[in-house]
Protein backbone atom coordinates (compact mmCIF):
# COMPACT_ATOMS: atom_id res chain seq x y z
CA UNK A 1 0.00 0.00 0.00
CA UNK A 2 2.60 2.07 0.66
CA UNK A 3 3.76 2.38 -3.20
CA UNK A 4 0.08 3.09 -4.42
CA UNK A 5 -0.59 5.96 -1.45
CA UNK A 6 2.60 7.29 -2.16
CA UNK A 7 2.25 7.56 -6.15
CA UNK A 8 -1.41 9.60 -5.32
CA UNK A 9 0.67 12.00 -3.30
CA UNK A 10 2.81 12.47 -6.05
CA UNK A 11 0.08 12.88 -8.61
CA UNK A 12 -1.91 15.52 -5.87
CA UNK A 13 1.56 17.32 -6.16
CA UNK A 14 2.11 17.71 -9.76
CA UNK A 15 -1.66 17.75 -10.70
CA UNK A 16 -3.68 19.48 -7.90
CA UNK A 17 -1.43 22.20 -6.26
CA UNK A 18 -0.50 24.60 -9.65
CA UNK A 19 3.37 24.45 -8.60
CA UNK A 20 6.50 25.72 -10.10
CA UNK A 21 9.28 22.44 -10.89
CA UNK A 22 11.12 24.05 -7.64
CA UNK A 23 8.13 23.99 -5.04
CA UNK A 24 7.22 20.82 -6.27
CA UNK A 25 10.72 19.33 -5.94
CA UNK A 26 10.87 21.07 -2.44
CA UNK A 27 7.25 19.91 -1.51
CA UNK A 28 7.77 16.36 -2.16
CA UNK A 29 11.83 16.58 0.16
CA UNK A 30 9.59 17.80 3.52
CA UNK A 31 6.15 15.72 3.22
CA UNK A 32 5.80 12.66 4.88
CA UNK A 33 3.95 9.39 4.79
CA UNK A 34 4.14 7.25 7.79
CA UNK A 35 1.91 4.72 9.78
CA UNK A 36 0.11 5.76 12.23
CA UNK A 37 1.28 5.06 15.90
CA UNK A 38 -1.87 4.48 16.85
CA UNK A 39 -4.88 2.44 14.96
CA UNK A 40 -7.34 5.11 15.94
CA UNK A 41 -5.42 7.30 13.68
CA UNK A 42 -5.62 5.19 10.61
CA UNK A 43 -3.34 2.42 8.83
CA UNK A 44 -1.32 5.33 7.47
CA UNK A 45 -0.95 9.25 7.51
CA UNK A 46 0.62 12.28 5.79
CA UNK A 47 1.16 15.67 6.89
CA UNK A 48 1.30 16.47 2.82
CA UNK A 49 -1.12 19.10 2.89
CA UNK A 50 -0.04 20.97 6.26
CA UNK A 51 3.59 21.27 4.27
CA UNK A 52 1.51 22.03 0.83
CA UNK A 53 -0.65 24.72 2.61
CA UNK A 54 2.19 26.96 3.27
CA UNK A 55 4.24 26.57 -0.10
CA UNK A 56 0.33 26.71 -2.01
CA UNK A 57 -0.37 29.38 -0.15
CA UNK A 58 -4.33 27.53 0.29
CA UNK A 59 -6.30 26.42 3.42
CA UNK A 60 -4.78 22.89 4.59
CA UNK A 61 -8.46 21.54 5.26
CA UNK A 62 -9.15 22.48 2.15
CA UNK A 63 -6.27 20.55 0.48
CA UNK A 64 -6.85 17.56 2.70
CA UNK A 65 -10.64 17.17 1.79
CA UNK A 66 -9.13 17.58 -2.24
CA UNK A 67 -6.62 14.11 -1.71
CA UNK A 68 -8.95 12.65 0.51
CA UNK A 69 -11.13 12.20 -2.17
CA UNK A 70 -8.36 10.53 -4.85
CA UNK A 71 -6.67 8.05 -2.04
CA UNK A 72 -10.17 6.84 -1.21
CA UNK A 73 -10.32 5.80 -4.74
CA UNK A 74 -7.83 3.21 -3.90
CA UNK A 75 -8.49 -0.26 -3.95
CA UNK A 76 -7.84 -1.39 -0.36
CA UNK A 77 -8.57 1.47 1.27
CA UNK A 78 -11.56 1.84 3.51
CA UNK A 79 -11.90 5.46 4.29
CA UNK A 80 -9.94 8.76 4.93
CA UNK A 81 -10.38 11.23 7.63
CA UNK A 82 -9.16 14.77 7.58
CA UNK A 83 -7.63 14.82 11.04
CA UNK A 84 -6.69 18.03 13.45
CA UNK A 85 -5.48 21.10 11.43
CA UNK A 86 -4.79 19.41 8.16
CA UNK A 87 -3.38 15.83 8.29
CA UNK A 88 -4.77 13.22 6.68
CA UNK A 89 -5.38 9.47 7.85
CA UNK A 90 -5.90 6.86 6.31
CA UNK A 91 -7.41 3.17 7.12
CA UNK A 92 -7.34 0.20 5.17
CA UNK A 93 -9.13 -3.16 4.52
CA UNK A 94 -8.42 -5.75 6.99
CA UNK A 95 -7.29 -7.89 3.80
CA UNK A 96 -5.33 -4.92 2.63
CA UNK A 97 -3.90 -3.90 5.95
CA UNK A 98 -2.96 -7.98 6.17
CA UNK A 99 -1.41 -8.30 2.81
CA UNK A 100 1.26 -5.57 3.71
CA UNK A 101 2.92 -8.48 6.13
CA UNK A 102 4.63 -9.88 2.50
CA UNK A 103 6.74 -6.32 2.38
CA UNK A 104 6.88 -5.97 5.78
CA UNK A 105 10.51 -6.91 6.05
CA UNK A 106 11.33 -6.52 2.11
CA UNK A 107 11.52 -3.33 1.45
CA UNK A 108 12.99 -0.62 2.69
CA UNK A 109 10.80 3.07 2.32
CA UNK A 110 11.57 5.22 -0.77
CA UNK A 111 15.49 6.13 -1.44
CA UNK A 112 16.74 8.77 0.88
CA UNK A 113 20.75 10.46 1.32
CA UNK A 114 22.51 7.66 2.27
CA UNK A 115 21.72 4.88 -0.37
CA UNK A 116 23.12 3.77 -3.28
CA UNK A 117 26.66 5.46 -2.44
CA UNK A 118 30.02 4.51 -1.99
CA UNK A 119 30.64 4.83 1.57
CA UNK A 120 33.60 4.82 3.95
CA UNK A 121 33.83 4.32 7.47
CA UNK A 122 36.96 4.35 9.71
CA UNK A 123 36.49 4.17 13.60
CA UNK A 124 37.70 2.64 16.23
CA UNK A 125 41.22 3.80 14.97
CA UNK A 126 42.80 2.99 18.98
CA UNK A 127 46.10 3.73 19.62
CA UNK A 128 48.23 0.49 19.52
CA UNK A 129 49.52 1.10 22.64
CA UNK A 130 47.35 -1.79 25.00
CA UNK A 131 44.47 -3.94 24.75
CA UNK A 132 41.22 -2.53 23.75
CA UNK A 133 39.34 -1.58 27.05
CA UNK A 134 35.68 -1.18 27.26
CA UNK A 135 35.76 2.37 26.37
CA UNK A 136 36.62 1.44 22.93
CA UNK A 137 33.94 -1.42 22.35
CA UNK A 138 31.06 1.43 22.10
CA UNK A 139 32.80 3.23 18.77
CA UNK A 140 33.15 -0.28 17.80
CA UNK A 141 29.79 -1.82 17.91
CA UNK A 142 28.28 1.90 17.02
CA UNK A 143 30.93 1.89 13.17
CA UNK A 144 29.90 -1.63 12.43
CA UNK A 145 26.18 -1.19 13.05
CA UNK A 146 25.86 2.08 10.95
CA UNK A 147 27.90 0.23 8.33
CA UNK A 148 25.58 -2.87 8.40
CA UNK A 149 22.62 -0.79 8.39
CA UNK A 150 23.75 1.36 5.18
CA UNK A 151 24.36 -1.91 3.69
CA UNK A 152 20.93 -2.53 4.19
CA UNK A 153 20.41 1.02 2.64
CA UNK A 154 21.94 -0.35 -0.70
CA UNK A 155 25.29 1.48 -0.11
CA UNK A 156 28.61 -0.15 -1.04
CA UNK A 157 30.28 0.32 2.15
CA UNK A 158 34.22 0.32 3.13
CA UNK A 159 35.26 -0.55 6.75
CA UNK A 160 39.15 1.15 8.26
CA UNK A 161 41.02 1.21 11.02
CA UNK A 162 43.55 3.58 11.00
CA UNK A 163 46.67 2.06 13.23
CA UNK A 164 48.89 5.69 14.34
CA UNK A 165 51.89 3.32 14.37
CA UNK A 166 54.16 6.20 13.43
CA UNK A 167 53.13 8.70 16.82
CA UNK A 168 54.99 9.58 19.69
CA UNK A 169 52.48 6.79 21.86
CA UNK A 170 54.11 4.16 20.55
CA UNK A 171 57.60 5.25 20.87
CA UNK A 172 56.09 5.43 24.59
CA UNK A 173 55.09 1.43 24.30
CA UNK A 174 57.97 0.66 23.18
CA UNK A 175 60.65 2.17 25.71
CA UNK A 176 57.83 0.85 27.99
CA UNK A 177 58.58 -2.82 26.76
CA UNK A 178 62.71 -2.32 26.36
CA UNK A 179 62.48 -1.24 30.23
CA UNK A 180 60.76 -3.89 31.48
CA UNK A 181 62.83 -6.30 29.12
CA UNK A 182 66.16 -5.25 30.73
CA UNK A 183 64.69 -4.35 34.08
CA UNK A 184 65.66 -1.22 34.38
CA UNK A 185 63.61 -0.05 36.46
CA UNK A 186 61.36 -1.57 39.67
CA UNK A 187 57.45 -1.27 40.18
CA UNK A 188 57.92 1.37 42.51
CA UNK A 189 60.37 3.62 40.55
CA UNK A 190 58.81 2.65 36.86
CA UNK A 191 58.06 5.59 34.63
CA UNK A 192 54.79 7.55 35.42
CA UNK A 193 54.28 8.03 32.07
CA UNK A 194 55.94 5.04 30.99
CA UNK A 195 52.68 1.98 29.98
CA UNK A 196 52.08 0.05 33.38
CA UNK A 197 49.79 -2.68 31.94
CA UNK A 198 50.74 -6.47 32.94
CA UNK A 199 50.17 -6.34 29.04
CA UNK A 200 54.07 -4.88 28.76
CA UNK A 201 55.94 -7.17 30.87
CA UNK A 202 54.05 -10.48 28.71
CA UNK A 203 55.39 -8.71 25.41
CA UNK A 204 58.48 -8.03 26.86
CA UNK A 205 58.87 -11.71 27.47
CA UNK A 206 57.57 -12.61 24.47
CA UNK A 207 60.43 -10.73 22.39
CA UNK A 208 63.48 -12.82 21.80
CA UNK A 209 66.81 -10.47 21.63
CA UNK A 210 70.46 -11.52 20.69
CA UNK A 211 71.69 -8.69 22.94
CA UNK A 212 72.09 -10.31 26.36
CA UNK A 213 70.42 -8.14 29.40
CA UNK A 214 73.68 -7.47 31.03
CA UNK A 215 74.93 -5.43 27.74
CA UNK A 216 72.60 -2.84 29.05
CA UNK A 217 73.78 0.23 30.76
CA UNK A 218 70.80 0.58 33.24
CA UNK A 219 72.77 3.23 35.74
CA UNK A 220 73.38 4.97 32.13
CA UNK A 221 69.41 4.94 31.41
CA UNK A 222 68.57 6.18 35.28
CA UNK A 223 70.99 8.82 35.94
CA UNK A 224 70.08 12.63 35.92
CA UNK A 225 66.94 11.77 34.39
CA UNK A 226 63.94 15.00 34.28
CA UNK A 227 61.49 15.02 37.01
CA UNK A 228 59.05 15.92 34.91
CA UNK A 229 57.04 12.73 34.01
CA UNK A 230 56.48 13.67 29.92
CA UNK A 231 60.26 14.99 29.90
CA UNK A 232 61.37 11.92 31.87
CA UNK A 233 60.16 9.59 29.00
CA UNK A 234 60.74 11.57 26.02
CA UNK A 235 64.67 11.95 27.67
CA UNK A 236 64.74 7.79 28.03
CA UNK A 237 63.21 7.39 24.40
CA UNK A 238 66.27 9.76 23.51
CA UNK A 239 68.94 7.92 25.18
CA UNK A 240 67.84 4.06 24.14
CA UNK A 241 67.50 5.05 20.78
CA UNK A 242 71.15 6.76 20.60
CA UNK A 243 72.58 3.72 22.34
CA UNK A 244 70.92 0.47 21.46
CA UNK A 245 68.96 1.74 18.31
CA UNK A 246 69.10 -2.40 16.82
CA UNK A 247 67.09 -3.20 19.81
CA UNK A 248 65.12 -0.69 19.85
CA UNK A 249 64.04 -0.94 16.62
CA UNK A 250 63.33 -4.65 16.88
CA UNK A 251 61.21 -3.95 20.12
CA UNK A 252 59.09 -1.15 18.75
CA UNK A 253 58.11 -3.22 15.44
CA UNK A 254 57.39 -6.29 17.49
CA UNK A 255 55.40 -4.57 20.36
CA UNK A 256 53.43 -2.83 17.58
CA UNK A 257 52.58 -5.96 15.76
CA UNK A 258 51.63 -8.06 18.58
CA UNK A 259 49.21 -5.15 19.91
CA UNK A 260 48.18 -4.50 16.63
CA UNK A 261 47.53 -8.21 15.91
CA UNK A 262 45.37 -8.76 19.45
CA UNK A 263 43.34 -6.15 18.65
CA UNK A 264 42.63 -7.22 15.94
CA UNK A 265 41.73 -10.58 17.72
CA UNK A 266 39.79 -8.61 20.23
CA UNK A 267 37.57 -6.88 17.47
CA UNK A 268 36.80 -10.31 15.58
CA UNK A 269 35.74 -11.66 18.95
CA UNK A 270 33.53 -8.82 18.92
CA UNK A 271 32.16 -9.65 15.72
CA UNK A 272 33.36 -6.51 13.95
CA UNK A 273 35.73 -6.88 10.70
CA UNK A 274 37.78 -4.34 8.52
CA UNK A 275 38.00 -4.59 4.88
CA UNK A 276 41.44 -2.49 5.65
CA UNK A 277 43.91 -1.87 8.10
CA UNK A 278 45.88 1.68 7.56
CA UNK A 279 49.00 2.29 8.26
CA UNK A 280 49.87 6.04 9.14
CA UNK A 281 53.29 5.13 8.02
CA UNK A 282 52.56 3.98 4.97
CA UNK A 283 52.09 7.94 4.15
CA UNK A 284 55.29 7.74 4.72
CA UNK A 285 57.87 11.03 5.72
CA UNK A 286 58.86 14.69 5.22
CA UNK A 287 62.00 13.86 4.06
CA UNK A 288 60.71 11.96 0.95
CA UNK A 289 59.52 14.46 -1.42
CA UNK A 290 57.69 11.95 -3.36
CA UNK A 291 55.86 10.89 -0.37
CA UNK A 292 51.53 11.30 -0.06
CA UNK A 293 52.35 13.16 3.04
CA UNK A 294 54.91 15.32 1.29
CA UNK A 295 52.54 15.75 -1.68
CA UNK A 296 49.70 16.51 0.07
CA UNK A 297 51.14 19.41 2.27
CA UNK A 298 52.67 20.71 -0.96
CA UNK A 299 48.99 20.66 -2.12
CA UNK A 300 47.63 23.52 0.40
CA UNK A 301 51.24 25.26 0.68
CA UNK A 302 50.70 26.20 -2.42
CA UNK A 303 47.87 28.39 -1.82
CA UNK A 304 46.85 28.33 1.47
CA UNK A 305 49.75 28.45 3.98
CA UNK A 306 52.64 31.01 5.55
CA UNK A 307 55.46 30.66 7.28
CA UNK A 308 56.22 32.20 10.78
CA UNK A 309 58.86 31.78 13.15
CA UNK A 310 60.48 29.10 11.57
CA UNK A 311 57.40 27.05 11.08
CA UNK A 312 54.75 26.50 8.24
CA UNK A 313 51.25 27.35 9.04
CA UNK A 314 47.73 26.45 7.41
CA UNK A 315 45.27 29.16 6.53
CA UNK A 316 42.91 27.38 8.07
CA UNK A 317 40.96 30.48 9.51
CA UNK A 318 39.95 30.88 5.46
CA UNK A 319 37.70 27.63 5.69
CA UNK A 320 36.11 28.01 9.13
CA UNK A 321 38.69 26.94 12.28
CA UNK A 322 38.69 29.44 15.00
CA UNK A 323 43.25 29.52 14.07
CA UNK A 324 45.46 29.04 11.99
CA UNK A 325 47.34 25.25 12.30
CA UNK A 326 50.78 24.32 12.02
CA UNK A 327 51.61 21.85 9.82
CA UNK A 328 55.41 21.68 9.48
CA UNK A 329 57.51 22.40 12.92
CA UNK A 330 60.27 24.91 13.23
CA UNK A 331 62.49 21.50 13.10
CA UNK A 332 60.71 20.28 9.87
CA UNK A 333 58.79 17.58 11.41
CA UNK A 334 55.20 16.93 10.66
CA UNK A 335 52.14 17.63 13.17
CA UNK A 336 49.37 15.39 13.94
CA UNK A 337 47.07 17.80 11.46
CA UNK A 338 49.77 17.25 8.94
CA UNK A 339 49.36 13.24 8.85
CA UNK A 340 45.62 13.84 9.27
CA UNK A 341 45.69 16.11 6.22
CA UNK A 342 47.90 13.37 3.81
CA UNK A 343 45.14 10.58 5.49
CA UNK A 344 42.26 12.25 4.37
CA UNK A 345 43.48 13.57 1.09
CA UNK A 346 44.38 9.47 0.72
CA UNK A 347 40.70 8.56 1.62
CA UNK A 348 38.87 10.84 -0.51
CA UNK A 349 41.32 10.03 -3.56
CA UNK A 350 39.60 6.64 -3.19
CA UNK A 351 37.12 7.79 -5.02
CA UNK A 352 34.19 7.63 -1.87
CA UNK A 353 30.99 9.39 -1.75
CA UNK A 354 31.39 10.23 1.82
CA UNK A 355 33.47 8.89 4.59
CA UNK A 356 32.41 8.98 7.79
CA UNK A 357 34.77 9.73 10.86
CA UNK A 358 33.97 7.89 14.12
CA UNK A 359 35.68 9.47 16.68
CA UNK A 360 35.53 9.61 20.45
CA UNK A 361 33.55 13.15 21.98
CA UNK A 362 36.99 14.41 22.86
CA UNK A 363 37.78 15.36 19.57
CA UNK A 364 35.15 17.52 19.18
CA UNK A 365 37.56 20.76 18.80
CA UNK A 366 39.16 18.77 15.78
CA UNK A 367 36.06 18.65 13.31
CA UNK A 368 36.49 22.33 12.02
CA UNK A 369 40.42 21.79 11.27
CA UNK A 370 40.04 18.74 9.18
CA UNK A 371 36.83 20.56 7.72
CA UNK A 372 39.31 23.14 6.51
CA UNK A 373 42.61 20.92 5.71
CA UNK A 374 39.47 18.97 2.90
CA UNK A 375 38.68 22.65 1.36
CA UNK A 376 42.09 23.43 1.43
CA UNK A 377 43.21 20.63 -0.60
CA UNK A 378 40.09 21.58 -2.93
CA UNK A 379 37.62 19.14 -1.91
CA UNK A 380 34.00 19.57 -0.30
CA UNK A 381 33.93 19.60 2.81
CA UNK A 382 30.57 17.80 3.01
CA UNK A 383 32.17 14.65 1.29
CA UNK A 384 32.88 14.12 5.52
CA UNK A 385 31.10 13.18 8.39
CA UNK A 386 31.99 13.01 11.67
CA UNK A 387 30.19 10.93 14.40
CA UNK A 388 30.94 11.86 17.93
CA UNK A 389 30.74 8.69 20.61
CA UNK A 390 30.91 9.03 24.38
CA UNK A 391 32.99 6.11 26.29
CA UNK A 392 30.92 4.36 28.35
CA UNK A 393 31.33 4.12 31.74
CA UNK A 394 31.05 0.51 33.47
CA UNK A 395 29.68 -0.21 36.50
CA UNK A 396 29.68 -3.42 38.69
CA UNK A 397 27.98 -3.68 42.27
CA UNK A 398 27.21 -0.30 42.02
CA UNK A 399 30.17 0.98 41.79
CA UNK A 400 32.13 3.02 38.72
CA UNK A 401 34.98 0.82 37.30
CA UNK A 402 37.95 3.11 37.17
CA UNK A 403 40.01 2.90 33.91
CA UNK A 404 43.83 4.00 32.96
CA UNK A 405 45.51 2.69 30.24
CA UNK A 406 49.09 4.22 31.32
CA UNK A 407 48.91 2.87 34.76
CA UNK A 408 47.28 -0.84 33.63
CA UNK A 409 44.02 -0.09 35.26
CA UNK A 410 41.30 -0.98 33.00
CA UNK A 411 38.88 -3.46 32.19
CA UNK A 412 39.50 -4.77 28.36
CA UNK A 413 37.24 -5.61 25.91
CA UNK A 414 38.29 -8.96 25.51
CA UNK A 415 36.89 -9.34 29.61
CA UNK A 416 33.95 -7.90 29.28
CA UNK A 417 33.38 -10.11 25.75
CA UNK A 418 34.12 -13.00 28.31
CA UNK A 419 31.55 -11.79 30.56
CA UNK A 420 28.62 -11.40 29.13
CA UNK A 421 29.00 -12.28 25.94
CA UNK A 422 29.44 -9.80 22.51
CA UNK A 423 25.99 -9.95 21.31
CA UNK A 424 24.28 -8.32 25.14
CA UNK A 425 28.08 -5.97 24.95
CA UNK A 426 26.92 -4.80 21.64
CA UNK A 427 23.01 -4.81 22.26
CA UNK A 428 23.95 -2.14 25.40
CA UNK A 429 26.38 -0.01 23.66
CA UNK A 430 23.86 0.55 20.96
CA UNK A 431 20.86 1.63 24.09
CA UNK A 432 21.61 4.91 23.77
CA UNK A 433 22.28 7.85 21.05
CA UNK A 434 26.01 7.53 20.28
CA UNK A 435 26.98 11.21 21.98
CA UNK A 436 25.17 10.72 24.59
CA UNK A 437 26.44 9.67 28.38
CA UNK A 438 26.55 6.11 28.79
CA UNK A 439 26.66 3.90 32.17
CA UNK A 440 26.98 0.28 31.98
CA UNK A 441 25.69 -2.05 34.48
CA UNK A 442 27.42 -5.33 33.69
CA UNK A 443 25.48 -6.86 36.92
CA UNK A 444 22.18 -5.97 35.15
CA UNK A 445 23.33 -7.59 31.94
CA UNK A 446 24.07 -11.01 33.88
CA UNK A 447 20.40 -11.22 34.58
CA UNK A 448 17.40 -13.00 33.03
CA UNK A 449 15.22 -10.48 33.82
CA UNK A 450 12.85 -7.51 32.12
CA UNK A 451 14.94 -5.85 33.40
CA UNK A 452 18.02 -6.65 31.27
CA UNK A 453 16.38 -4.80 27.98
CA UNK A 454 18.87 -7.40 26.06
CA UNK A 455 17.59 -10.85 27.54
CA UNK A 456 13.82 -9.33 27.08
CA UNK A 457 14.19 -8.96 23.28
CA UNK A 458 15.92 -12.05 22.92
CA UNK A 459 13.32 -13.40 25.07
CA UNK A 460 10.21 -12.41 22.88
CA UNK A 461 12.16 -13.94 19.65
CA UNK A 462 12.92 -17.21 21.53
CA UNK A 463 9.30 -17.59 22.44
CA UNK A 464 7.74 -17.53 19.65
CA UNK A 465 10.27 -19.87 18.12
CA UNK A 466 8.87 -21.97 21.10
CA UNK A 467 4.97 -21.53 20.33
CA UNK A 468 6.10 -22.39 16.75
CA UNK A 469 7.70 -25.57 17.80
CA UNK A 470 4.81 -26.58 20.10
CA UNK A 471 2.19 -25.87 16.93
CA UNK A 472 4.01 -28.18 14.89
CA UNK A 473 4.59 -30.64 17.46
CA UNK A 474 0.28 -30.82 17.30
CA UNK A 475 0.48 -31.97 13.77
CA UNK A 476 0.63 -29.03 12.25
CA UNK A 477 1.90 -27.43 9.58
CA UNK A 478 3.07 -23.33 10.07
CA UNK A 479 1.17 -21.13 7.78
CA UNK A 480 2.60 -18.85 5.35
CA UNK A 481 -0.56 -16.40 4.71
CA UNK A 482 -3.54 -15.75 6.39
CA UNK A 483 -7.29 -17.04 6.35
CA UNK A 484 -10.40 -15.72 5.93
CA UNK A 485 -9.08 -12.89 7.62
CA UNK A 486 -11.96 -10.11 7.01
CA UNK A 487 -13.10 -9.89 10.58
CA UNK A 488 -9.66 -10.75 11.79
CA UNK A 489 -8.40 -8.03 14.53
CA UNK A 490 -6.58 -9.58 17.11
CA UNK A 491 -2.90 -9.25 16.00
CA UNK A 492 -4.01 -5.71 14.38
CA UNK A 493 -1.69 -3.57 16.83
CA UNK A 494 1.02 -6.29 17.00
CA UNK A 495 1.26 -6.05 13.26
CA UNK A 496 1.50 -2.28 13.29
CA UNK A 497 4.00 -2.25 15.24
CA UNK A 498 6.26 -4.81 13.07
CA UNK A 499 5.24 -2.84 10.12
CA UNK A 500 7.36 -0.12 11.00
CA UNK A 501 10.56 -2.07 10.35
CA UNK A 502 11.29 -0.47 7.45
CA UNK A 503 11.07 3.10 8.03
CA UNK A 504 12.97 2.61 11.45
CA UNK A 505 15.61 1.20 9.44
CA UNK A 506 15.69 4.35 6.89
CA UNK A 507 15.55 6.65 9.45
CA UNK A 508 18.53 4.87 11.65
CA UNK A 509 20.33 4.44 8.28
CA UNK A 510 19.91 7.95 7.07
CA UNK A 511 20.69 9.62 10.40
CA UNK A 512 23.64 7.41 11.63
CA UNK A 513 21.45 6.20 14.67
CA UNK A 514 21.70 2.54 15.28
CA UNK A 515 20.29 3.08 18.75
CA UNK A 516 16.56 3.62 17.81
CA UNK A 517 16.43 -0.53 16.14
CA UNK A 518 17.32 -0.55 19.81
CA UNK A 519 14.30 1.54 20.75
CA UNK A 520 12.16 -0.21 18.31
CA UNK A 521 13.17 -3.92 19.59
CA UNK A 522 12.23 -2.58 23.24
CA UNK A 523 8.54 -1.57 22.09
CA UNK A 524 8.13 -4.50 19.59
CA UNK A 525 9.03 -6.66 22.38
CA UNK A 526 6.76 -5.43 24.87
CA UNK A 527 3.94 -5.62 22.52
CA UNK A 528 4.90 -9.06 21.91
CA UNK A 529 5.58 -9.92 25.86
CA UNK A 530 1.32 -8.03 26.23
CA UNK A 531 0.06 -10.32 23.68
CA UNK A 532 1.12 -13.41 24.32
CA UNK A 533 0.12 -12.90 28.05
CA UNK A 534 -3.07 -11.78 26.87
CA UNK A 535 -3.97 -14.32 24.35
CA UNK A 536 -4.14 -17.89 24.52
CA UNK A 537 -2.65 -19.02 21.27
CA UNK A 538 -2.64 -22.61 21.43
CA UNK A 539 -6.57 -22.71 22.34
CA UNK A 540 -7.67 -20.62 20.21
CA UNK A 541 -10.11 -21.06 17.13
CA UNK A 542 -8.59 -23.04 14.36
CA UNK A 543 -8.72 -19.70 12.20
CA UNK A 544 -7.60 -17.64 14.18
CA UNK A 545 -4.15 -20.01 15.43
CA UNK A 546 -3.62 -19.45 11.94
CA UNK A 547 -3.71 -16.14 11.39
CA UNK A 548 -2.43 -15.80 14.94
CA UNK A 549 1.04 -17.62 13.92
CA UNK A 550 1.16 -15.72 10.59
CA UNK A 551 1.15 -12.41 12.01
CA UNK A 552 3.59 -14.02 14.86
CA UNK A 553 6.10 -15.14 12.31
CA UNK A 554 6.37 -11.73 10.88
CA UNK A 555 7.12 -10.10 14.55
CA UNK A 556 9.76 -13.17 14.87
CA UNK A 557 11.11 -12.34 11.34
CA UNK A 558 11.60 -8.54 12.70
CA UNK A 559 12.95 -8.85 15.51
CA UNK A 560 15.76 -11.29 13.78
CA UNK A 561 16.37 -8.75 11.20
CA UNK A 562 16.71 -5.89 13.20
CA UNK A 563 18.88 -7.50 15.56
CA UNK A 564 21.14 -8.76 12.88
CA UNK A 565 21.27 -5.43 11.53
CA UNK A 566 23.28 -4.56 14.38
CA UNK A 567 25.59 -7.21 14.63
CA UNK A 568 23.37 -9.37 16.91
CA UNK A 569 22.78 -13.07 16.43
CA UNK A 570 18.58 -13.92 17.14
CA UNK A 571 18.18 -16.81 19.84
CA UNK A 572 15.79 -19.42 19.37
CA UNK A 573 16.02 -20.61 23.18
CA UNK A 574 16.52 -19.12 25.91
Amino acid sequence: MFTQISLALNSFIEESLDLGKDQVSLLASKHKLSLSDSLDKGHWTTNLCLIASNIAKKNPKDLAATLAVSIEAIDGVQKVEVAGPGFVNIFLTQPAFLQQIDQGIKVISAPGKLTNQKIQIEFVSANPTGPLHVGHGRGAAYGDAIGRILERLGNKVEREYYVNDAGRQVDILACSIFLRKFACFDDDSFPDSAYKGHYVLEIADSIALDQKAEEVDVSVLQSDLPKEPEAQIDELINRIQAQYLESWSLIRSQGLAHVTESIKNDLTAFNVHFNHWFFESSLGYLSDKESEISLALHKVQQDHSYEKDGAVWLESTKFGDDKDRVIIREDGRGTYLSADLAYHKNKLDRGFDTIINVWGSDHHGYIKRIEATIEAMGYKKDQMQVQLVQFANLFEDGAKVKMSTRSGNFYTLKQLIDDIGPDAARFYYLSKQADQHLDFDIGVARTSSKDNLYYYVQYAHARICSVQKKYVGLGKSLPKEFKDAEAFHVCDDLIQLALQFSFVIKSAGENLQPHLIIYYLRDLAQGFHHFYNDVNILNAEESDQINIMTALNMVKDVIGSSLELIGIKPLDHM
